[in-house]
Order: C-alpha cells, then sequence, then structure tokens
C-alpha cells in the first residue's frame, strides 16, 4: 500500500482489510458487487412502495423511508473504500472523514428511530387494530418521519462536531475501512475525547430507549398473536413482524458490539466483521428479508421487473 506521511497532512489514512495488493482488488470487486445488488434492492423497494397502490399503507410508508436510510448508508462508506483499494491508498482527507461521520452516524441514527417506528405501527396494527387509522393517521406518519430525519441530523452533527473539535496528537492511521469513530477517538490528546463520550453515552441512552419500546411492542404483538384462534391470521402477521424483528436484532446487536466494545491498537476479525455487518450487510439485506415472507411486496417486484402497469 502506498503510504503518505501521514502524522504531517491534514488527512487520516484508512487501514482497510490487508496490505496485499491482490487482496485489496478483490475486496473491491466483493465490495462493488455487494453495493450493486444493496442499491438495486432497495432502490426497488423505493419505487414499489411510490408506485404501487396495495403498498400505500402506514408500514410500507415507513419501509420506504429505511430502505432510503440503508441505500444513503451505504453509498457513505463502500464507494470511498472501493476507490482507496482500487487506487492503492487509503487516504481521506480531513474533509471526507468529517462528511463521512457526520452522514454515516446520521443515517444510522435514524435507522434505530424508523425501526422504532416501524414497531410501534405494528403495534398498533395487531394490539389496536380498531384504532389504527386513527393513530397511524397520514398527518401523524408524516410527523414521525420528519422527525426521524431531523433526529439523525441532530445526531450526526453531536457527534462531528464533538469528534472533530478534539485535537488528534497520534500518527491519524485509522485500523478500519471508514472512518469509525470509536478509532478517532483513540488519536485524541489527553482527555480531550471525553465530550464525545458525553455526547455517545447521552445517544446510547436514547437509543436503549428506544430498544426497550421495540420488545415492550413485540411482547404484546406475540401475546395477541398467540391468542388469535387462527392459523392464518397468525401467519399473516408473522410474515410482517418476523422480518422487521430480524432487522432490528442484526443491525442494533451488530453496531452495539461495535461501539460499545473498547478498541484496541489491532481490531480482530470478529471487530471487522461486527463492522461490515451494520455498515454494509445489513442495509444490503433489508430489502431481501422483508420480501421473503410478504406476498405484497413480492407482488410489486413481480409487476416492477415484468414492467406490468402498477393499478390499484
Amino acid at each position: 500500500m502506498f503510504v503518505r506521511n501521514i502524522t504531517t497532512t491534514s488527512g487520516f489514512l484508512l487501514m482497510g482489510f490487508s496490505d496485499n495488493r491482490e487482496l485489496q482488488i478483490l475486496h473491491a470487486w466483493l465490495f462493488l458487487v455487494t453495493y450493486l445488488l444493496g442499491s438495486a434492492g432497495n432502490f426497488i423497494i423505493i419505487t414499489i412502495t411510490t408506485l404501487d397502490p396495495q403498498l400505500q399503507s402506514p408500514m410500507y410508508y415507513f419501509l420506504k423511508h429505511l430502505s432510503l436510510l440503508d441505500l444513503s448508508s451505504l453509498s457513505v462508506t463502500v464507494p470511498q473504500y472501493i476507490y482507496n483499494s482500487l487506487e492503492g491508498s487509503g487516504y481521506v482527507s480531513y474533509t471526507q472523514c468529517m462528511l463521512q461521520v457526520f452522514f454515516f452516524t446520521a443515517f444510522a441514527w435514524g435507522e434505530v428511530a424508523i425501526l422504532t417506528v416501524m414497531s410501534y405501527d405494528r403495534y398498533v396494527a395487531i394490539c389496536l387494530p380498531l384504532h389504527y387509522e386513527v393513530i397511524m393517521s397520514l398527518r401523524k406518519c408524516i410527523w414521525a418521519v420528519a422527525a426521524v430525519w431531523v433526529s439523525g441530523g441532530i445526531s450526526g452533527t453531536l457527534y462531528t462536531a464533538t469528534t472533530f473539535s478534539i485535537r488528534f496528537c497520534r500518527a491519524k492511521i485509522i485500523p478500519q475501512f471508514f472512518c469509525d469513530v470509536p478509532q478517532l477517538l483513540k488519536l485524541s490528546c489527553s482527555n480531550d475525547y471525553l465530550i464525545v463520550i458525553g455526547v455517545a453515552g447521552f445517544l446510547s441512552a436514547v437509543g436503549f430507549t428506544c430498544f426497550i419500546g421495540i420488545v415492550l411492542s413485540y411482547v404484546h404483538i406475540f401475546s395477541t398473536v398467540f391468542k388469535m384462534p387462527s392459523a392464518e391470521g397468525r401467519s399473516k402477521v408473522f410474515s410482517t413482524c418476523l422480518p422487521h424483528l430480524f432487522v432490528v436484532s442484526l443491525f442494533l446487536s451488530t453496531g452495539s458490539c461495535s461501539y460499545l466494545n473498547p478498541t484496541s491498537d489491532s481490531p480482530t476479525a470478529l471487530d471487522f466483521l461486527f463492522s461490515i455487518f451494520y455498515t454494509v450487510l445489513s442495509p444490503t439485506l433489508n430489502p431481501v428479508i422483508y420480501s421473503l415472507r410478504n406476498e405484497t411486496i413480492k407482488s410489486g417486484v413481480r409487476k416492477l421487473l415484468l414492467n406490468t402497469k402498477f393499478t390499484g
């Protein structure tokens, strides 16, 4: 790898996964294929939930915004890594790193928020069906989505402002394939990073509250489902709830392991694997997961791929 004198430049060096040139090229192609598949899947979800009249309920409205967040999140980290791998240098400028931190944390927080809103939507639909149209009215759904995007912007701003207000004393080498906040904190002088820890603690507390809300929603949902006399009714509920539960578990578990575990000077293969799961695989797999057991989505995908006109 071509290594610049990173201690005297204003940028950072992303070490990626390997110093071997052949492996760098291989990783670039693997990430490119994954990025194209993830982008196509999320774009299809966004398209059919916009055009198909059968997919205009609040559940699919929220799913569309989850796909928008996934597509945006993929575009923040993966193209930069592909470019760095093909170029043979992991150098990113100070501004590029700052923008990557802002957009990645904003979209990641937005995903936590939209998953929480989606769990509440499923709770109302299954446990309070007679009040669903009132509670989940179009106006309230729009306000909920607006809150998701605004809260993401606020968290991204807080993380970026505090992270880049610290002084970086050590060699600006990041053993990761993107500008990861925990790795950036290791480069700080003395106790400069404590304010970032405070912001992270506050957002973690809010995130944990969201997690508790999701858990409570599903406790009520499954309690209601198991009381249903109809096996067909239970199957229909599981087809919409289980994919959401899987997505929540995959994203929150891998993200938490990466951000809450102490960072080391030499990240293990498991550390890299966790980072790939919540930055690349999770947003890539979400469209597939939501489509597997949902007949309405599969019908919309078939219409789109077969170029069939969407009708009511």
